[in-house]
């Protein structure tokens, strides 16, 4: 994929959703993944041209495990010319040694969120990027029905208002698979997790799952990306028609 289309479903995601205004102060959570990775990219490249200015942060919140070296995508953000953040964690020693957990993910996410808040409000950020691509939007959906009951997936644009911060979603639009071919494409600088639960949480089963399910069902992440948006589910129904 080249960063044309790229940026192509992420303005269209950002229009749609109202998640840009003049004034905009955006960190972009960097994991070291492909999908952070390529959200900056396209928040960097959509800046020089959208009619509403922005400034652009990047944040790295490391959660202190061995062999995540970053120097690479320091190098990025200095060749494009974004601030890059580091801040350094005892995150992973929390969970997996002192705590022990049997299902680390959902605590490990909120104490990356709350370390990623912290320092975006430090560096007077209002928003905070995150790189949740399409296929994200609808393992969300499956997990929550099929673990916890309900129908419910994270919002394009979501209000912190006790801490004064919205988080956004620009790679709603953006399949995996695009993002993967868009990353290869530009060598980004991918670190692997050293995260001793990479590739084995729930989410990595409904993966696999609805890969089976796209084989069965023609259309199968259209339709479901479509039923979400003309759901009652909050932040995602659209007034006009999305193509």
């Amino acid at each position: 994929m080249k960063l044309q289309k790229l940026l192509s479903y992420v303005r269209r995601a950002v229009d749609d959703y109202s998640m840009i205004e003049d004034g905009d102060r955006i960190a972009v959570g960097i994991s070291g993944g492909k999908d952070s990775l390529a959200l900056l990219q396209a928040l960097k490249s959509l800046q020089r041209f959208y009619p509403k200015k922005f400034e652009v942060e990047a944040i790295t919140i490391s959660l202190g495990f061995e062999n995540f070296n970053l120097d690479a995508v320091k190098k990025m953000c200095d060749e494009i010319g974004v601030r890059y953040t580091v801040q350094h964690t005892y995150i992973g020693q929390i969970i997996f040694q002192e705590r022990k957990e049997t299902n680390p993910c959902s605590l490990c996410s909120k104490m990356r969120k709350a370390a990623l808040y912290n320092v975006a409000k430090e560096l007077n950020c209002n928003k905070i990027a995150l790189g949740h691509n399409k296929d994200d939007v609808i393992q969300t959906l499956l997990l929550s029905m099929f673990y916890e009951g309900r129908i419910h997936t994270f919002s394009p644009v979501t209000c912190l208002e006790d801490i004064n911060l919205h988080s956004i979603r620009p790679l709603i639009y953006a399949p995996e698979k695009e993002v993967i071919s868009f990353a290869r494409k530009y060598e980004l600088p991918v670190v692997k997790s050293p995260c001793p639960a990479d590739g084995k949480t729930k989410r990595e089963d409904m993966k696999i799952f609805i890969k089976q399910l796209r084989k069965q069902y023609d259309h199968f992440d259209s339709r479901m990306f479509g039923a979400i948006q003309r759901s009652f589910i909050e932040g995602w129904h659209l007034d006009k028609k999305t193509p």
